[in-house]
């Protein structure tokens, strides 16, 4: 997507609690928690993946885009497929995807990533520049004028 920014990725927390449930510290009930609310958003609104379940290792995972903005007032919280995302985008300034990858065999869940979306992440104007740059060199070139004078 154009506009995403401030990418936080979560592979390594991922990586480091199935480290800890191969190890035997953490328990399979620990991990595979995923409430019901998620599961049907998962059913819903999810993205089916061809990556198997790390747990089960007999579904594939389903990825969930939860969204949150100050702009979304009561949708805020909502589980929103990947295609309405850009049209989101495009329309409000500025909010934030969540998304988590859940096993709807063995409700295993986890935060893969999240990042922010909307119009505040297109600072350009149409041939390339960004605004604060077209001031910068307005404000350079009139110095220029006022020092010749």
């Amino acid at each position: 997507m154009r506009t995403q920014r401030q990418v936080v990725d979560y592979s390594l927390q991922k990586r480091a609690v199935l480290r800890e449930l191969l190890a035997g510290r953490v328990g399979t009930y620990d991990v595979c928690d995923a409430s019901p609310y998620l599961k049907n958003a998962a059913r819903f609104h999810g993205e089916p993946t061809d990556r198997r379940c790390p747990i089960c290792r007999s579904e594939n995972l389903t990825l969930v885009h939860y969204i949150y903005g100050d702009e979304l007032k009561q949708s805020a919280g909502q589980a929103r497929t990947l295609t309405e995302l850009p049209v989101l985008a495009m329309t409000l300034r500025e909010f934030q995807v969540f998304v988590v990858e859940v096993c709807l065999g063995c409700d295993w869940n986890h935060l893969v990533e999240q990042y922010l979306l909307g119009r505040d992440g297109l600072a350009s104007d149409s041939d390339g520049t960004s605004e604060q740059d077209a001031a910068g060199a307005e404000g350079t070139g009139r110095r220029r004028r006022e020092a010749q004078r």
